[in-house]
């Protein structure tokens, strides 16, 4: 299976503090990971920056420019909110982050790869369109499904997501365009306190497994297997798009669920057979949270493992 991992150096140089979960060993961890001899066939990517364009199929201009505009001097950093910090690095860091998810779509619809994962960070499925939030700036995602259907022309694009906090910028951006499918499944209560089974979406093209705290792999695959692949599958997504946030591991801090790293590799495996059905195996995965290095680089080097595999 050919699968493209893109990545770039600017994505080290977001650095929101000593003390800061979303910090850049993660990355480090992650592509450590993948420079095992069974990733050599990965096909490896520079990711592009993102143009103004680009960003502005989800986010307005002016809040474009403001995220943009703020670049403090190397060393200082620029608080958005409580968890929310840029430093010097981190427009640019930004603007790879959703570059390299809109290089995985293209890389998949053009064909040079069947899958894609994307090495980035800032995340993104927390940022709303015109605010950033829960470590994110753009919402990296959604601007690959708005990229898909505006260069692409595809009418049913799907995002999934496995993180343990809920995508609430993804379901704002998707909830009302009918074209666009999201499903999460993630401790509930927990941040940000979206993502009950009630929101629906316009269409019903929203769908929500919360699970409480404690939740074993076990009742992530029943919801999963009774609840969002079959809607996955009702969608027939013409391209599927991953949030893969490993942050649901059982060794994460920041959250209670109780994962193990075969539980990712198992539901890689699930939507991998549904792009397989419905996209022509057009998959792209792009890298959401997941804080205890350890646990995130070998849920990852699981992740892409069942992606070259399946």
């Amino acid at each position: 299976m050919t699968v493209a991992l893109i990545t770039h150096p600017a994505c080290l140089e977001h650095d929101p503090g000593p003390y800061h979960p979303e910090s850049p060993d993660r990355l480090r961890a992650v592509l450590h990971a993948l420079e095992a001899e069974e990733f050599a066939a990965l096909l490896r990517e520079q990711a592009p920056a993102a143009t103004e364009a680009q960003l502005a199929r989800v986010h307005p201009a002016n809040y474009i420019d403001a995220i943009l505009a703020i670049r403090p001097p190397p060393g200082s950093d620029v608080p958005l909110d409580a968890d929310t910090v840029m430093s010097h690095g981190s427009a640019d860091a930004a603007l790879r982050s959703a570059g390299g998810a809109i290089l995985a779509v293209d890389a998949v619809m053009e064909g040079w790869a069947r899958r894609a994962f994307v090495a980035a960070r800032p995340p993104g499925h927390h940022a709303e369109p015109a605010r950033a939030m829960g470590f994110c700036l753009f919402a990296n995602a959604a601007i690959a499904a708005r990229h898909a259907q505006a260069r692409w022309g595809l009418r049913r694009v799907a995002v999934v997501d496995f993180d343990v906090h809920h995508g609430n910028g993804t379901q704002a951006i998707f909830f009302d365009d009918p074209g666009l499918f999201y499903a999460s499944s993630h401790q509930f209560p927990c941040y940000p306190g979206t993502g009950a089974e009630s929101e629906r979406g316009v269409a019903g093209n929203v769908v929500n497994a919360p699970l409480p705290p404690g939740s074993t792999g076990a009742a992530f695959r029943d919801a999963w297997s009774a609840r969002l692949l079959p809607a996955l599958a009702g969608f027939a997504p013409e391209l599927l798009i991953v949030s893969a946030g490993f942050d649901a591991h059982k060794a994460d801090p920041l959250a209670q669920l109780r994962l193990e790293t075969a539980d990712f590799a198992w539901i890689t495996g699930r939507l991998a057979a549904i792009a397989e059905e419905h996209c022509g195996g057009r998959l792209v995965s792009v890298l959401e949270g997941g804080y205890d290095l350890t646990a995130l680089a070998a849920s990852a080097a699981a992740h892409v493992r069942e992606l070259l595999q399946t």
